[in-house]
C-alpha cells in the first residue's frame, strides 16, 4: 500500500514535533523525516506499527500549471509483515494520513 505526501506537510510536521525547519531535497531526507515523525508520535506506539517492517520512500514531482511550477511529493510505500491483516494496514495508513492532514 502506498500514499503520497507533499514535501511541505512533512516539513511542517517535523517543525511542529522537533522545533526545527528541515529541508527535504530527496527521498533519503524524507525517509529520515518520516522516521522522526513515527518515533515522536503515538503512531510508533500503536499495535498497527508492530506489523510494519519498513517504509520505502520515493520522490516524484507534480506539475500544477507549468513545467517550472511543481510540488515535490513523496510516495510512502508501507511494507508489512506477511501476517498483517488488511485492517491493520489500513488502520496504520489512516492514522498517518490523519496526522499529516493537520499540517
Amino acid at each position: 500500500m502506498k500514499i503520497k505526501v507533499k514535501r511541505d506537510k512533512i516539513i511542517k510536521a517535523v517543525e511542529n514535533l522537533e522545533g526545527v525547519e528541515i529541508v527535504l531535497d530527496n527521498a533519503n531526507d524524507a525517509k529520515e523525516a518520516i522516521d522522526v515523525i513515527l518515533r515522536k508520535t503515538e503512531l510508533f506506539k500503536s499495535d498497527h506499527y508492530n506489523k510494519l517492517k519498513d517504509i520505502r520512500v520515493t520522490s516524484t514531482q507534480e506539475y500544477e500549471t507549468s513545467a517550472v511550477d511543481y510540488n515535490l511529493m513523496f510516495m510512502l510505500e508501507f511494507l508489512f509483515e506477511d501476517d498483517a491483516t488488511v485492517d491493520t494496514k489500513v488502520a496504520l495508513i489512516k492514522e498517518l494520513q490523519d496526522f499529516f492532514s493537520k499540517f
